[in-house]
């Protein structure tokens, strides 16, 4: 997720990806219809298209910059961080411990759990009912589990990253889960002597045993991959390597594929049958930076949004198409600072969808079960 280092702000550099033919511009119609035209402003004075409506699901309190957040036996689990550094680093306050909440999805907190240093990467495991989440992203890093359904004592397990330090030279960020298996994002990495480029490891796959968190590199910042829009081979040089989620199979591009948001690159890296030997990768250019990434997986659901500059949790309900695709953009974009945006696969063009958010971090899509 969304983070600043001083001295050396990545997330402003913004290349901007143009649409300069007739087929792509008929594309991005196509895959985009609800950018926003005639709106409606809800009492959480967020204007989304004709529609659909917002709501206030959850706000903070006492707890402050909702981040990260997941669906694990029907109840949404949101990671607050607190203030917390991007190393571990105490709050002004002295707060030096992230918080779990867990609610229903009609919002009522269920329970709640405290996670030492600064939860910049959660998900769920469903096949081992627990959740997972990263700490510190910038350095420091290490991983917890939590089984909400264990006995009180032995709810939360922490694991060690080996090796240590991790070969990137940063931390550890968002969590896939993809066959049982862990896929970790290596974010804030450690430039080379030149101080321009990168060729560490950009995602981890995990392995978990005891107390030990074992990280294999399955993708480096120099990776090479395929440039989704013009087919010609080129070299990544991933300086920002931050969220992560897998593409569901109705989406219009890339289904199946795990996706990796190099943020302040402004691009995304899809990678196909990842972790195997037939893992290949392909980069689509974006013409902003962005967060998190969601996709829609049913006509009817919920899109739930993190918004730590409202400190809230914000729920937008109404008609989605399957395989529609919304993205994050942070208050640092140059093109559409603080929007929820509608994001066309086929092209890599960001468009405003929602406005009226300060800085939306987190996006779970959950479809409405009969």
């Amino acid at each position: 997720m969304t983070r600043k280092l001083p001295g050396f702000s990545r997330r402003a550099r913004v290349s901007v990806a143009g649409v300069g033919t007739a087929a792509a511009a008929a594309a991005a119609a196509l895959l985009a219809p609800n950018a926003i035209g005639a709106s409606a402003t809800s009492s959480t004075g967020i204007d989304v298209p004709s529609g659909y409506s917002t709501q206030v699901f959850a706000s903070g309190g006492s707890l402050s910059s909702p981040d990260d957040i997941a669906l694990l036996g029907g109840n949404v689990f949101v990671a607050y961080q607190n203030g917390v550094g991007a190393k571990g680093e105490p709050s002004s306050s002295g707060q030096t411990a992230s918080t779990v909440v867990e609610y229903t999805q009609q919002g009522h907190k269920v329970a709640q759990w405290n996670l030492t240093g600064k939860i910049d990467g959660m998900t769920a495991d469903p096949s081992a009912q627990r959740i997972i989440a990263t700490v510190n992203e910038d350095d420091n890093s290490s991983l917890f589990t939590l089984t909400p359904g264990a006995a009180s004592g032995a709810q939360l397990a922490h694991y060690q990253f080996s090796p240590s330090p991790l070969p990137h030279g940063g931390g550890t960020d968002s969590i896939s889960v993809v066959g049982g298996a862990l896929y970790i994002s290596a974010s804030n990495p450690s430039p080379n002597a030149d101080g321009k480029t990168f060729s560490g490891p950009a995602l981890y796959k995990v392995t978990l045993s005891g107390t030990t968190a074992t990280a294999k590199p399955v993708l480096k910042d120099n990776s090479t991959a395929v440039d989704a829009q013009s087919g010609k081979q080129v070299t990544l040089n991933l300086s920002d390597p931050d969220s992560n989620t897998v593409v569901p199979a109705s989406a219009p591009r890339f289904g199946g594929d795990l996706m990796l948001d190099s943020q302040g690159d402004s691009e995304q890296i899809y990678l196909a049958n990842a972790g195997t030997s037939r893992q290949s990768a392909q980069v689509l250019k974006l013409n902003t930076q962005v967060d998190d990434t969601a996709i829609a997986t049913s006509t009817s659901g919920t899109l739930y949004v993190t918004d730590p500059g409202t400190n809230q949790v914000v729920a937008v309900r109404g008609s989605f198409t399957p395989g529609q695709t919304f993205a994050a953009v942070p208050d640092d974009s140059k093109v559409l600072a603080g929007a929820l945006g509608s994001l066309n696969l086929r092209t890599g063009s960001v468009s405003p969808f929602g406005k009226g958010f300060k800085s939306p971090h987190g996006l779970l899509f959950v479809p409405t079960t009969s």
